[in-house]
């Protein structure tokens, strides 16, 4: 397998003679990005750097009589550069240039998902981003990249060092691919710290071969193994994965097939790792017995803060194990178990065993397919009483009437709003006013908290839960700096 970017040899005449020059290419950027018949994919572009200071060269030359601040430009300079470079690998690989990558090369976000780039399209894109320093995230997911575009991608990772998350889900890499990551995640060059492999059927052999480079990788901070075929085998060796790394803080192993054995072997690990902060455990089906399992991680565990167990057939007798769990438990915030068989018993178990926490962080269950009844909710009063950034998320309540849920639905904003007006503030005033250092921004769970104990604006945690909607910043937390200029 030839190496993609090997020392360079002598510069060819072209190199010298910086005849590599700006203009519009042979054919049109804006056409159907399809692949035209293969050229000799065995060449490789060894005179990149060379042609962007020639190109830089020529350009300044023909610019002379041009404003000063057009030739300072040299952020210009650059990405006419990286162009160039990009247009001359596709010809080399003979494809045709995708216009989307050609238009955002300097940008820090890059999607290139569902482009049918194939393995020479990857490896052009390849060549123009090892010395690229503006993408700091690459979408390549569903692209058929094969063995010969991940290689491109993994030498390229070895020299970019701006590149920060990458992901290649959906491209079927299988057994092989997973030996090439395996390999490129062993070395722990790369500034790579968010890698997703989602759907790239990995099984058993391939789970092997990732968790063992895991094991002693420290640079990958999250990974996301969802809709693969790890079956018990493979969460024996995930578990064992769990036990020595110290690097990992999210995961996500949703929808592949733990059952009993898997998902004990799995929480064994868990039990010892002390970084991973968030584990997506959905759509498997590991039973009450693997609940078990999890109720004596969180009896133990101090680090994890995120748990989704969505849909892994846990009724109340599994429910009962995690609540043990949640009565110490000082570090979870977020639990999730919503399509999971359990009743409202179920449900009181859990809201108890957080009452009975008084160090419990708990700030979201998920539990929204249990139909619950109005004595729950008097129950879970009592327990927001004492942990008011609380929030549970049910299906619906028994026999509660339309005008009570219009009642609750009554438009927050407009609330808040009324009393800026009343008081001549403005609403984002009222919401710095909910933060001790009066900034924009502040979690989830604080803010919660902080707007139903608050006693200027009457709102219920329906109310609360549209606001955190509405000021969603995506990351935990809450953002309402862009209310400085929205309309009232």
């Amino acid at each position: 397998m030839p190496i993609l970017f090997p020392p360079k040899p002598p510069l060819s005449r072209a190199c010298w003679d910086g005849r590599i020059t700006p203009g519009p290419p042979p054919w049109d950027p804006d056409e159907p990005e399809t692949e035209p018949a293969p050229q000799n994919s065995d060449e490789t572009l060894y005179c990149e750097a060379e042609a962007s200071r020639a190109v830089g060269k020529e350009k300044a030359a023909r610019e002379s009589s041009e404003t000063d601040l057009e030739i300072k430009d040299t952020e210009k300079f650059s990405t006419t550069g990286q162009r160039e470079l990009y247009l001359e690998a596709c010809k080399l690989m003979g494809v045709v240039p995708v216009s989307y990558f050609l238009r955002n090369m300097e940008e820090s976000y890059v999607n290139l998902n569902h482009h049918g780039l194939g393995p020479n399209g990857t490896k052009a894109i390849a060549i123009a981003l090892v010395s690229n320093m503006s993408v700091v995230t690459l979408e390549l997911a569903d692209n058929s990249l094969m063995e010969e575009g991940l290689l491109s991608l993994v030498e390229m990772l070895q020299e970019n060092y701006y590149l920060q998350e990458m992901n290649i889900s959906d491209n079927d890499l299988g057994l092989k691919g997973a030996r090439i990551i395996s390999e490129f995640l062993q070395r722990n060059t790369s500034s790579l710290w968010k890698l997703q492999l989602s759907g790239n059927n990995f099984r058993d052999e391939s789970a092997e071969l990732l968790c063992q480079a895991l094991s002693a990788n420290y640079q990958i901070k999250t990974l996301d193994l969802s809709h693969n075929q790890f079956s018990d085998k493979g969460g024996e060796h995930v578990g064992q994965m769990l036990a020595l790394n110290i690097g990992l803080q999210s995961l996500d192993l949703s929808w592949n097939h733990f059952y009993i054995r898997g998902a004990v072997a799995l929480c064994n690990g868990l039990q010892a790792n002390m970084t991973l902060q968030k584990l997506d455990l959905s759509m498997n089906g590991f039973g009450n017995e693997g609940a078990t399992a999890l109720g004596e991680v969180l009896r133990l565990n101090n680090s994890l803060g995120y748990l989704d167990i969505s849909s892994n057939d846990i009724s109340n007798d599994g429910v009962s194990k995690i609540s043990k769990g949640l009565e110490v438990n000082e570090s979870l915030k977020v639990l999730k178990l919503f399509l999971n068989p359990m009743s409202m018993d179920g449900a009181v178990l859990l809201i108890l065993s957080i009452k009975r926490n008084p160090k419990s962080k708990m700030e979201e269950i998920d539990i929204s397919n249990v139909l619950v009844s109005e004595q729950f909710l008097k129950i879970l009063d009592g327990v927001c009483a004492i942990h008011p950034q609380l929030d549970v998320i049910y299906k619906s309540v028994q026999g509660f009437s339309a005008k009570k849920a219009l009642l609750q639905w009554t438009n927050p904003m407009k609330l808040i709003q009324s009393y800026a007006d009343q008081h001549g503030i403005t609403v984002v005033d009222f919401f710095r006013s909910l933060n001790p250092k009066g900034m924009m921004t502040m979690p989830v769970g604080d803010f919660r908290k902080a707007m139903i104990q608050q006693d200027k604006v009457p709102v219920n945690l329906y109310q609360v839960r549209e606001l955190i909607k509405k000021l969603d910043d995506k990351r935990g937390g809450v953002n309402f700096s862009f209310l400085k200029t929205a309309k009232p």
